[in-house]
């Protein structure tokens, strides 16, 4: 039986638990819903076992303040202010980003690579997706540099409507815990119905067909240039903040490979 508890404000001491195990699974709500959380390789199998899910798709990685992602992920300097506007602002961004070769070593060595990388090596690279799961990832990086991995709590292609009653009988079944907070996720769009919120943030790839990062400055129109790939929660100041770091960017929602 799936343990279910509620969310109480703090780092959900059941969460950690289970994260500090090997192999285990929990669910956990953002700012947009639910999503699943792993910590290994093991899990990172369970996860895509629930999920039915394809493994061409880039790992999620949670990261639960600005000096784990300068750890983990290859950026230019633009890139890196980027992001700290929008943790400066509290905005749900992701981005598509290389990892740096020593992380992909020290972190990546025990075969969980295949379970986390695109056939390009990227991953995305997820900041200010909300309190509850942000404190849990912001824990186990600083008590031992474990990462938490992600995926949204809920069938490929449907979403959970931040109901825990929409994460689907497969994964609750196959979760060691879910923790509740429909109070929470639903806070974040006050003004927005089940039926109008966003149930997804905003993905942004910042790497070519290749995996190599996008230039600081676009020079010709061959250059790659960021584009974003995923409309969602706040696009409305994510696109005002490429505007302003890039004087060219694209729009292309659906454009994941």
């Amino acid at each position: 039986m799936t343990e279910h508890v509620q969310w109480q404000g703090e780092a959900t001491q059941a969460a950690i638990d289970f994260l500090e195990q090997d192999g285990k699974m929990i669910v956990s709500p953002t700012k947009v819903g639910y999503i699943i959380m792993t910590t290994d390789k093991a899990g990172l199998e369970r996860k895509f076992d629930a999920k039915q899910r394809n493994r061409n798709k880039p790992g999620v990685v949670l990261c639960g303040s600005m000096e784990q992602l300068e750890e983990l992920a290859e950026m230019t300097p633009k890139i890196r202010d980027l992001y700290q506007t929008h943790w400066d602002q509290d905005v749900l961004l992701g981005c598509i980003l290389p990892w740096k070769q020593e992380a992909r070593e020290k972190y990546l060595g025990d075969g969980r690579e295949e379970l986390m990388t695109d056939r390009r090596g990227t991953s995305c690279f997820v900041i200010r997706y909300g309190t509850p799961s942000e404190q849990l990832a912001d824990y186990f990086w600083k008590k031992e540099h474990k990462m938490i991995y992600a995926s949204s709590a809920n069938p490929s292609g449907k979403g959970n409507r931040g109901k825990v009653a929409g994460i689907g009988d497969r994964i609750e079944n196959a979760a060691d815990l879910v923790i509740e907070a429909d109070d929470y996720v639903a806070s974040v769009q006050p003004d927005k119905t089940v039926d109008t919120r966003y149930e997804q943030g905003v993905m942004v790839s910042l790497v070519d067909q290749d995996g190599k990062l996008v230039k600081d400055e676009v020079e010709s129109e061959a250059d790659t240039k960021p584009v974003l790939i995923r409309k969602g929660l706040d696009v409305d100041k994510i696109m005002m903040n490429l505007a302003d770091f890039y004087n060219v960017w694209e729009y292309h929602h659906g454009a994941y490979y």
